[in-house]
């Protein structure tokens, strides 16, 4: 693990030019875990895909877009033992909590939604486990661990303090033991530390990248991918052994090719993960499952790896963890209900920090949308089109393809804030070039149609971000008249 490697060179092409010759792009969330309703989190993080996803396919690409629900594992089967339920009754009302957030949050209609309980997956899963140990990475042992609940996972002490998980500090960690069938994840040190040397980009930041080299250089063990069927039997059941049922993480990580068909639709698969430069958003507590685990696996089934993995931060209320337990969970609905799904859009990409964690609170959010949307955006929107119904006999003819060149060299490297930090920032020249020319003075048709052809520049662009706006801009404009303000400002006592 020392020994010096050779510096990798980086290919003399750049990313977004390698993949415009490919023109199949895959992108997909993790799965959202069950066990709780929806929050503001997973709005953020199936947003952003959906951000990319339109990107894509506006530069022409065919896109795969998936998402879904992970369904199985001791945290659903408690829940359901519970409630008196049978899982699969319990997983099915609680996925569509789930589901209804794509007309919720605008989302793509052609994205494909996966559960873990549907019976293709659970082939796909059990064909992945009988490659895996068919390279003879599979094997049973009886062993003795520390388990958190709330992770699914095994902890070493370096992931303990104070006796418990440093994520879930609220739960008592289990001792565990029983016989289970391993995975073979010490083998495969050497061959994820030469897998990142060579795709240097391989997670976006930078920084998590260099954690998951770390923790690597810290020394991988073995993990356990089943449960004894008599203990825990919500699971999928491991081929050739009833008596056991696969450990959570390894059944739903499958989902990633299973929602493509995986391994009957074998034309699918080529196209979009093997030559579709498959991209996975993730947050920064799945770093370990994603970028390690994951790829493990896939190359003990001799598969092809993900081309890259966007790790996002934690949302935060006023400084603490959003939870439960103190009644600071903010959901999608709440927010939609307030402000509609175009300004929970822009909250999720300009207002949240993308890479890192964020705290918001039910002010901020508020102070965000009447200064940046109500007296920004929509002020703007008005104030150009309110000079062009006055002083314009016709509507402009503008350009239908003018996406601006700094959001596709952003999006391009996921940087969906900088992103629209640059749309803002034209926002902003637009509405200081009118202050500064007072074209309700001058009347100057000249100048009033180039506000319109900026506007209309904006709209463009935003189209990826903010879709429903986009439209109502760009058809104001088609129509000369606005009928509505964009955003009507919400007061104080609201």
């Amino acid at each position: 693990m020392s020994a010096k490697r050779p510096k990798y060179q980086r290919p003399s092409l750049p990313l977004s030019l390698i993949m415009s010759r490919n023109k199949s792009f895959y992108i997909t969330t993790t799965l959202p875990y069950v066990n709780a309703e929806p929050h503001v989190g997973h709005a953020m993080e199936i947003i952003h895909a959906d951000i990319i996803a339109r990107y894509k396919r506006l530069a022409g690409f065919s896109v795969f877009f998936n998402t879904g629900t992970d369904e199985h594992g001791q945290k659903i089967w408690q829940k359901a033992v519970e409630k008196g339920l049978d899982p699969q009754k319990y997983v099915d009302e609680c996925a569509m909590a789930f589901k209804d957030l794509i007309p919720l949050l605008g989302i793509s209609e052609d994205i494909k939604f996966v559960r873990t309980t549907d019976e293709k997956h659970k082939r796909a899963a059990q064909e992945l486990w009988i490659r895996c140990k068919a390279s003879g990475d599979i094997y049973k042992k009886n062993y003795k661990v520390n388990y958190c609940v709330g992770c699914e996972l095994e902890k070493t002490d370096s992931e303990i303090e104070n006796g418990r998980c440093l994520i879930h500090t609220n739960l008592e960690l289990e001792i565990r033991e029983e016989e289970n069938y391993f995975f073979k994840f010490s083998q495969y040190s050497e061959k994820l530390l030469d897998f990142y040397e060579n795709n240097p980009d391989f997670v976006t930041p930078d920084h998590r990248l260099n954690e998951i080299k770390a923790l690597i250089d810290r020394g991988l063990e073995d993990f356990s991918i089943s449960r004894l069927k008599e203990k825990m039997p919500w699971g999928v059941v491991v081929p050739n052994d009833s008596l056991h049922v696969m450990f959570v993480w390894f059944d739903a990580l499958v989902n990633y090719i299973s929602t493509l068909g995986w391994p009957e639709n074998t034309e699918n698969y080529q196209k979009f993960w093997v030559n579709g430069t498959p991209t996975q958003f993730a947050g920064k507590d799945q770093l370990r499952q994603q970028a390690a685990m994951w790829q493990a696996m896939l190359m003990s089934a001799r598969l092809s790896n993900t081309r890259q993995i966007v790790i996002h931060g934690f949302i935060n209320y006023e400084g603490q963890k959003m939870s439960k337990s103190l009644g600071n969970v903010i959901s999608p609905d709440e927010l939609v209900s307030k402000y509609g799904t175009e300004a929970l859009r822009y909250f999720v990409a300009r207002e949240f920090n993308q890479f890192e964690d964020t705290d918001i609170s039910r002010e901020k959010l508020k102070t965000a949308y009447n200064a940046n949307l109500a007296n920004g955006l929509g002020n703007l929107v008005s104030r150009v089109m309110k000079l062009a119904e006055t002083h314009l006999s016709q509507p402009v003819t503008v350009q239908s393809s003018a996406l601006d060149k700094g959001v596709e060299a952003l999006l391009d490297r996921f940087e969906i804030q900088k992103a629209m930090n640059h749309i803002w920032a034209e926002i902003g020249k637009l509405d200081a070039l009118i202050q500064e020319k007072k074209p309700w003075e001058s009347k100057d048709k000249e100048m009033i149609t180039d506000l319109v052809k900026r506007l209309s520049r904006i709209g463009y662009s935003l189209q990826i971000f903010m879709p429903a706006t986009a439209d109502k801009i760009l058809k104001a404009i088609m129509a000369n008249k606005l009928s509505t303000p964009l955003f009507p400002r919400i007061e104080a006592k609201s």
